[in-house]
Parts: C-alpha cells; sequence; structure tokens
C-alpha cells in the first residue's frame, strides 16, 4: 500500500457479495519456487489460536497464482479472508478515500482499473457499466506494479516494470489514453510511494536503489531535484538487492522497504527501514534490518503499514506475515508476529476511513464556508465564452478560476472531492454525453479538458440526446441527468464511475412524457425531484433502494406537486427549470422561466413541506419583477440560506439572501455580477 494511514480504522463492508467467475489464468513470470513452511504465530493481548492481538482491520490483497491471478480478497487484521472480488487484475492495489478500488494489471492487457463503490458494491466484480478502465496502445503501459493514489489532486502513479518509467494519469481518465507524463527512471521500478503534502515520490527500483523525485505535481511532472538512496552498510556497501515494496510515514519521516532479492530463492527476502527519507542521499544505513530464515522471507513483494505495523505480502512462501513494532527492535533475523497462509499474494492495502460526503446541493441552510459559485456559459451561437467554466467568490464579487469544455456545454456539478461533471448536447447531430472533469473544482484553473486526465460519457448506449441540469450524490457514487429529449424525455443515473458508451443504471421517466429540465436527488430522503417543463414537479421515492434491488427503469412519479397560490395553480405560460431541495427545512426552491422569449416573467418559488406535497400546493415564497432581473432563471441552487441563479436571457448571475423567510414580491437581488448567457450554477464547498 502506499498512501499510509496511521490509524486503525477501518471502513467495515456490509454489502460485497463473493463473486464466482472464470479467473485470468497464468503468472508474470515473478513467482519463486515453493519457499520453507512459515513459523507460528506468537501469543499477543487479547488474540487467539496463538494470533496476535492485532487492532480490528479489513485489508485488499491482490492474488496473482496460477489458480486465483485477477481476484482480490477481503481480509481482516489476520489475513482470514471475509470476501473475494473478480477484479481482473493481478497487480498492485490502493484504496481511495471515495471508497474505490485502483488496481494495475499485467496478465493480459496492461492495464488499470477503478473499481467504483467498493463499500456499496453488490457483486464484488468488475463492471465496464459501472467501473473505469485505462488501457491500450496510446498508454504505453507494459507491466504496470506497483501503484499509488495522490487523492487530493486526482492522480494516479504506475510503477511501469518492463517500460522503465512512472506512468502517471489523472484519477478520471478512461479509455486508451495517453498519460499525462511518464518519469523515466535508471532502472526497473517495481514500486512507487508519494507524500502528497510535500509532493515527493519515492520510487522503489529493482537495482535495490530507492529514486526520489521533489515538486513532481509542481513541477508538472518534470522534477528536477532527484536523489538517489541506497541502503548501504557502515562501510558504504550496498546491502539492498532487488526492491520492490515500498511505504513511506510522513509524520516521522520514515521508509519501509521490502527487498526479494533473487526471485528464484525463497528465503533471501530483506526488510529495511530507512530514517530522514525526504533528505537522504546517497549510501544510506538503515535503522533497521530484517532477513533471515525465521523471517520468511523470500519474495516480499509488497507491504503496507498501519501505525507501526507492516504486513508484507510474501509471495513464494504463499504467506502475509505481520510484523509488529517495525521500527524499533534489533536487526537480524526476526520471525514474524503471524504467519497466514495465502496463495501467491501480490499487493497488499488497507481499507482506510471513507467519511460521509456532503454534497453542495444537500447544503441548503447549513451555515458553512464556502469555496465560490461554478458557473457555465452556453450562448446561443458560438462565442469566446461557449464551453466556459468561471468560478466566483461567494459574493460574486471577484473571479476566482476559469475552466475550457472546448465545446459548447450545459450544466455542470461537482463531487465532494471535486471532480467536476458537465453535461453537453449537440443539436446538429442529436448526441449528447457527460464530460466529467478530473478535479475541476481545485486544480484546473486556465486548464482545458484533456483526456490524460478526463473522459466522457457519450453513446447510442446512454441514451443521452439532450441532457440539461445534473446531480450528483457522493456518497452513492451516483450522477442523475436530466434529458429533455422529445422522444423519451427522463432522468437518466449513472454511476460517477461510467466511462464510454454505457447503459444508465436506472431511468426515471414521469407521466405523460413529461420533460425533466433538471433534478435534485435528495439522499437523506431517497428522494429525486424532477423539474418538469409543464410547470410541476415529479417526485420519485426510494430511489436508490430501489437502484440497489435491481430493477433499471421507473415509470412513472409517486407524487406531482404543482406549484400554486392560494388553492390556484400557476397561470400559463409555466416552464420549471432550477430546482434544489432542501431537507433541513422541508422545502423546494425552483425557478420558472415562463415564456422563453420573454426576458421579463421568469420567478422564484420556494414550496414548503415538498417531501410529503402532493398536487396543488401553495408556496411560501413567490419572487417575480423588473426589479427581481428574472426572465430566464434556467439553474439555482441553495445554500447557507441563500439561492443564486442563473439568469441566462438577462446575462447576469444573482443571489437572493435568506430566501426561504423572503416576502413574496418583486424584490432586487442581494448581489448580482454580469455574466454571458449562464446555463448553471453549482456552489463549491470548501
Amino acid at each position: 500500500m502506499k498512501m499510509v494511514n496511521t490509524t486503525s480504522n477501518t471502513l467495515k463492508l456490509t454489502a460485497i457479495s463473493v463473486a464466482v467467475a472464470m479467473l485470468l489464468s497464468g503468472c508474470n513470470g515473478d513467482d519463486g519456487k515453493d519457499g520453507i513452511d512459515g513459523v507460528a504465530g506468537m501469543d499477543g493481548a487479547d488474540g487467539s489460536n496463538g494470533a496476535p492481538g492485532l487492532p480490528q482491520g479489513q485489508f485488499l490483497i491482490a492474488n496473482n497464482g496460477e489458480s486465483n491471478s485477477g481476484t482480490v480478497s477481503l481480509v481482516d487484521q489476520n489475513a482470514n479472508t471475509l470476501e473475494t472480488l473478480t477484479t481482473g487484475a493481478n497487480e498492485g492495489v490502493v484504496f481511495t478515500q471515495t471508497g474505490s478500488v485502483v488496481q494495475a494489471g499485467d496478465s493480459d492487457t496492461p492495464l488499470l482499473r477503478t473499481l467504483c463503490s467498493l463499500s456499496s458494491s453488490t457483486s464484488g466484480m468488475y463492471s465496464a457499466d459501472a467501473d473505469t478502465e485505462i488501457s491500450g496502445a496510446n498508454t504505453g503501459l507494459t507491466n504496470p506494479k506497483g501503484i499509488a493514489v495522490a487523492n487530493d489532486a486526482g492522480i494516479i502513479f504506475a510503477a511501469d516494470f518492463t517500460g522503465m518509467r512512472i506512468s502517471i494519469f489523472g484519477s478520471q481518465a478512461a479509455g486508451d489514453v495517453a498519460p499525462v507524463a511518464e518519469i523515466v527512471t535508471a532502472a526497473q521500478p517495481w514500486d512507487v510511494a508519494f507524500d502528497e503534502d510535500s509532493d515527493r515520490l519515492f520510487v522503489a527500483l529493482t537495482d535495490g536503489t530507492i529514486a526520489v523525485y521533489d515538486d513532481v505535481i509542481a513541477s508538472e511532472f518534470a522534477p528536477t531535484v532527484t536523489r538517489t538512496i541506497v541502503p548501504s552498510d557502515s562501510d558504504g556497501n550496498q546491502i539492498s538487492v532487488n526492491a520492490h515494496g515500498i511505504v513511506y510515514e510522513p509524520m516521522s519521516d520514515r521508509l519501509v522497504i521490502s527487498d526479494v532479492g533473487d526471485a528464484a530463492v525463497a528465503d533471501d527476502g530483506q526488510l529495511f527501514v530507512l530514517t530522514s527519507a525526504a533528505s537522504a542521499d546517497g549510501a544510506t544505513v538503515p535503522t533497521r534490518t530484517i532477513g533471515g530464515a525465521l523471517t520468511v522471507l523470500g519474495n516480499p513483494v509488497d507491504i503496507a503499514l498501519t501505525g507501526s505495523t507492516l504486513r508484507v505480502a510474501e509471495k513464494s512462501n504463499d504467506a502475509i506475515l505481520v510484523f509488529t513494532n517495525i521500527f524499533s527492535g534489533e536487526s537480524g533475523d526476526i520471525a514474524p508476529d503471524l504467519v497466514t497462509s495465502t496463495s501467491k499474494p501480490e499487493s497488499i492495502a488497507e481499507l482506510t476511513d471513507v467519511e460521509m460526503q456532503m454534497d453542495a446541493s444537500d447544503n441548503g441552510l447549513s451555515t458553512m464556508p464556502i469555496k465560490g459559485l461554478s458557473v457555465t456559459s452556453n450562448p446561443g451561437e458560438a462565442s469566446d465564452t461557449t464551453g466556459g467554466v468561471t468560478q466566483y467568490s461567494a459574493t460574486l464579487s471577484s473571479e476566482l478560476a476559469s475552466f475550457d469544455s472546448t465545446i459548447s456545454i450545459e450544466s455542470a456539478t461537482y463531487t465532494a472531492v471535486g471532480d467536476g461533471y458537465i453535461t453537453f448536447d449537440d443539436t446538429a447531430t442529436s448526441t449528447g454525453g457527460i464530460l466529467v472533469v478530473n478535479r475541476l473544482k481545485s486544480t484546473r484553473n486556465d486548464g482545458m479538458y484533456n483526456t490524460s486526465y478526463d473522459h466522457e460519457i457519450s453513446g447510442d448506449s446512454t441514451g443521452l440526446i439532450a441532457p440539461k441540469g445534473i446531480d450528483v450524490s457522493s456518497n452513492d457514487n451516483l450522477i442523475f441527468v436530466a434529458d429533455i429529449d422529445a422522444s423519451a424525455p427522463g432522468v437518466r443515473i449513472f454511476s460517477t464511475c461510467a466511462a464510454g458508451n454505457v447503459a444508465p443504471l436506472l431511468t426515471l421517466t414521469a407521466s405523460n412524457g413529461a420533460s425533466p429540465w433538471d433534478v435534485d436527488y435528495d439522499a437523506e430522503t431517497d428522494q429525486a425531484f424532477l423539474a418538469l417543463t409543464n410547470g410541476t414537479v415529479a417526485v420519485f421515492e426510494d430511489v436508490v433502494r430501489k437502484l440497489n434491488s435491481g430493477m433499471d427503469t421507473i415509470d412513472g412519479e409517486d407524487r406531482l406537486i404543482t406549484p400554486a397560490m392560494s388553492g390556484t395553480a400557476v397561470a400559463a405560460p409555466t416552464n420549471i427549470h432550477g430546482i434544489d431541495y432542501d431537507a433541513q427545512s422541508d422545502s423546494l426552491v425552483i425557478s420558472d422561466v415562463g415564456s422563453a422569449a420573454d426576458a421579463t416573467d421568469g420567478k422564484l418559488y420556494v414550496i414548503p413541506g415538498a417531501k410529503n406535497a402532493s398536487g396543488l400546493t401553495d408556496m411560501s415564497v413567490s419572487i417575480s419583477g423588473p426589479l427581481s432581473m428574472l426572465g430566464n432563471p434556467v439553474d439555482l441552487m441553495l445554500s447557507n440560506g441563500h439561492v443564486y441563479v442563473a439568469e441566462k436571457s438577462n446575462s447576469a448571475v444573482l443571489r437572493f439572501d435568506n430566501i426561504l423567510n423572503q416576502a413574496s414580491g418583486d424584490m432586487t437581488p442581494s448581489y448580482s455580477v454580469p455574466f454571458t448567457a449562464p446555463e448553471s450554477v453549482s456552489v463549491l464547498l470548501n
């Protein structure tokens, strides 16, 4: 494992089923001969059956034997198997902060695969409809082994063994795409560790040395400061032979390295502990060296560090080894504290805590600082602002960042980690889709769509023809897309990891062929609110529950809300576009563009009691009139009690403060900024 977590907390997976599938056969030639038997485990506090008392935890073990290649075992702290995943990959594995699994593979086609939302997986199997793969000639991948993920930046580092390079991709790249960059290494690399806080990359090379690169991301992946650490004895003689696994502990600035020695020998493996790793250069004497017959170290191909407990994937001796207190104690022939038989383990990673994530559309009233506001531009004819995504401060007083989608776009939304999802439609070809932009919220200022970082969801199978509004549920790893296609209007739901020409996981279709312009999904109530262009709101209940039960279509809403005043429906023309539900106040805030040809008849409504509302429902707030600047308010979002509005016909972004408690009538926006043809607004959380 490459991103070290020094706590013992783990995510408990409750819905992964045992997958039964044809396993990829064959091995990659790295197996050593059968080794010596492992020693018995030592007693420990609160342990059982000879096992030490290890803190509870769960781990992923990538298997790479003749009979189990292509699978990943989910195990407990003692390496007892709990479940088995069928990933189709066989090399390095990591677990990300979003609960996904990223794994390298080289048993057939070289690839990197991301299994989305492991915690809610019901199949435990890689799915082309819900997960992501990077593979093909353009990737340059030949034999990817160990990998590391920079969670904040959304970057994947892969050690390409025979390619003698580190291949770097954005975490939202997919398909046959070129890497962002490649860092050529002096010898064949096996594993990588990346410290994101210091922007430093450590590479375990199979000549026994460790390459160190500073300012990796800051240099745009062309670091000029490089060092080589050579584990050596006190006389300066190199003692390392064939470095494989590597982990970095940033709090104490220590590296732990596993060395397989001769891959054909099953008793010559070693472990090295190195201090002052951030500045070490040249011959470096380890503070601890472990090797010898008692260690059971033959081919320790990967390691994972939890606090001071080191777990070793020992391939030639078919075992997971546990060394507690790896940083302290004498050097020498030290027996592991626990040995668990496991067939041909290739990589090991800890399952760390995945925090519940708040999406911006769910932050209606909670007072909290926000990064700003994202606005998309969609002029009727191509112009300099076409495809532009601009970020403003919360009070709309200053521009913070910009991005070029390179095509005409519609609406944008963001996951909790900052990836952007942008709808687009091409009226000339009657096709639509979604651009998935890696870390759009945080790191793409002055950038543009780039397949080395990003990908798209489009094609006949998607059903996307004229997509407009879009929403995301980060905890469920789902995106909701409103499509107004005249022949098949509906909301299509995809995995956040979906890529290419894939079918939606679920489609919501309103009654009587009504067209949804926008959608807001509320995870707390498991309800989707559809803004319909006929002036009503369709409500679908138990959406994710029904998806998880196996449904792929839901025809007809559970409830239909018709905005009213004193029991009378709003008079035509009425055409609801923007929508945002706030569970805390149980209120809907919606925008009505009225006639699209009239730049003065737009309205904002607040509908109370929306969770159970049905039929004619009186609004508590209605704002319209010349002071309001509302003509075609095509999108909105509620945050901190304020509503942001994309006012397209009057080319402005508006903010109305304390909207739920406003009096109805004609009121001036609290803040506004001119903006060419705004199509959508999305609040950016810090």
